[in-house]
């Protein structure tokens, strides 16, 4: 039994320790809207918090993740910078099939938390390893500006 803290919860998981993070939130913890995509650490689509940070669970094994915290687009709505990401990609329609913004989503959000007034060179930098089959790059960036306008606009 592993235990892994995910999305606020510990979860006792029956797994052996090189199990891709992916699948043991998946397909064990029950959460699913962290999706696969190449299964390789190439696409983003399954991009997860690790302690706040980003990271590919595809290609990350539960047992390198034990004692430290894991957040899930499936819990994001509690996160603040998270909420105003996610109300972002919303109100500039971002998604069409939608099935790489959850890992859009999670590497913006980490973006913002730590840089909340990125240039677009940032945005680009950090949004690299999310690929988008539907090419809605552009209204991922004016997304995140949207969204970093916004919570620079709360802490004046």
């Amino acid at each position: 039994m592993i235990t892994l803290k995910l999305n606020g919860q510990d979860h006792q998981l029956d797994v052996t320790e090189d199990m891709p993070l992916l699948w043991a939130i998946r397909d064990v913890a029950g959460y699913n809207g962290t999706k696969f995509g190449c299964g390789m650490g190439l696409c983003g689509a399954c991009t997860i918090h690790i302690d706040g940070a980003p990271a590919r669970s595809c290609i990350t094994p539960i047992g390198s993740v034990i004692g430290q915290n894991v957040s899930t687009i499936d819990n994001l709505h509690s996160d603040p910078v998270g909420q105003v990401v996610q109300q972002a990609w919303l109100d500039t329609a971002v998604a069409q099939c939608g099935y790489c913004q959850g890992g859009q989503i999670m590497s913006a959000t980490a973006l913002l938390k730590t840089n909340p007034n990125p240039s677009d060179a940032q945005i680009e930098e950090a949004m690299v390893g999310n690929i988008c089959r539907c090419g809605t790059y552009n209204r991922i960036k004016t997304a995140i500006r949207q969204a970093a306008t916004h919570l620079q606009g709360t802490k004046a």
